[in-house]
């Protein structure tokens, strides 16, 4: 085997140059093998856009945020848009791979991303996938990479925000990122010392969430910081969408923040400000545990490659670099237990959920 492609997928998110350095070097150094790039992920497999990478490209990129070979998340090569509905285009993508020389092909990316890479699999493409999503919510892997870079960047997201809420008196609420999954709001909401967190798992109740701040008032405290994930829903209520795609039918959340402020005011007649984290989560240099993890997943799918064993994932267990069936890897989503330790943890410390 003697050239391997890489593929990055989906949303970006810290770590994904890391793993591209780690393929480059562990593919030239221990097997003398070229490494070629996918641009802008499947759509550059559709359009057949390839270009070498080799050790010099990816010297400083460990410490990079984003991805050099660019993504895309709306690119389905089962699904593209045509006349008249969607087309499968898959046949172009194994075609234009054979054409490239490439005996394999690593996508890196989330659940998305890894379904097509499987069904990309099953049409007779080499493909070894590698998690990739800060919402760390792929149940087949401890942690995915960004997923603490994200955290990170919420928790002192939530340190500066408390600051002005003591200075100004005010009730603060950051928006993350967890459509479905609650792990960057736990997580942060534990760091950061949040008085609520309001997770997609839990639904919660508005009252309950005023009655939190009433007590932080009662004891004195002139302000509260809460958090909640971008897929929050009120009890009996939805998740606060301002977008659908009109050809996938994707619907874009936003507004969560908002809709809880306007709530709170309502209810107990305080001034509430909402800050939306939004994409700085999935920017900037990656923290040191998602550079390791980065450069471990990276190394580990050039050796299975070159073992010839396709169609698994690399992932993280119990501190070991394993690879699973990529079919088995993306089958369940991972999702926050509201009965779980960390729940457990957090309201042994008095932070509330909103469903008391």
């Amino acid at each position: 085997m003697k050239r391997i492609g890489v593929l990055t997928g989906g949303g970006d998110a810290p770590g994904l140059n890391a793993v591209l350095r780690a393929v480059v070097r562990t593919a030239e150094r221990a097997y003398g093998a070229e490494v070629i790039g996918v641009l802008d992920g499947f759509k550059g497999l559709l359009d057949g856009r390839f270009r070498h990478v080799g050790g010099p490209d990816v010297r400083e990129l460990i410490r990079t945020g984003g991805t050099v070979l660019g993504t895309t998340n709306r690119d389905n090569p089962f699904s593209c848009p045509g006349e008249d509905g969607p087309v499968d285009r898959s046949a172009e993508v194994l075609e234009n791979a054979r054409k490239a020389g490439l005996d394999a092909l690593i996508i890196i990316g989330g659940d998305g991303t890894l379904r097509i890479a499987a069904d990309l699999g099953r049409r007779g493409l080499n493909v070894i996938g590698v998690p990739k999503t800060i919402d760390n919510d792929l149940a087949s892997t401890d942690y995915t990479f960004g997923f603490w870079t994200a955290i990170d960047t919420a928790t002192q997201a939530l340190d500066r925000l408390r600051d002005t809420a003591e200075s100004h008196h005010r009730v603060m609420i950051l928006e993350v990122m967890g459509r479905h999954a609650g792990w960057i709001a736990l997580h942060a909401g534990i760091a950061g010392a949040a008085d609520v967190i309001l997770l997609p798992e839990i639904p919660y109740d508005s009252q309950s969430v005023a009655k939190t701040v009433v007590r932080c008032q009662e004891r004195g405290r002139s302000s509260s910081v809460l958090v909640a994930a971008e897929g929050v829903m009120p009890r009996g209520g939805e998740m606060a969408v301002v977008a659908v795609d009109p050809t996938t039918g994707v619907k874009r959340l936003g507004g969560a923040g908002e809709r809880l402020a306007r709530e709170l005011e309502a209810l107990i007649h305080c001034d509430v400000r909402v800050t939306v984290l939004g994409h700085l989560q999935r920017g900037g240099s990656p923290v040191a545990f998602d550079r390791i993890l980065a450069t471990r997943f990276g190394e580990a799918a050039v050796h299975v490659a070159m073992e010839g064993r396709f169609n698994r994932m690399i992932r993280l267990a119990d501190g070991r670099i394993e690879d699973v069936d990529l079919d088995e890897a993306v089958r369940e989503t991972k999702l926050v237990d509201p009965k779980g330790p960390l729940l457990k943890t957090a309201r042994a410390l008095g932070i509330a959920f909103g469903d008391e």
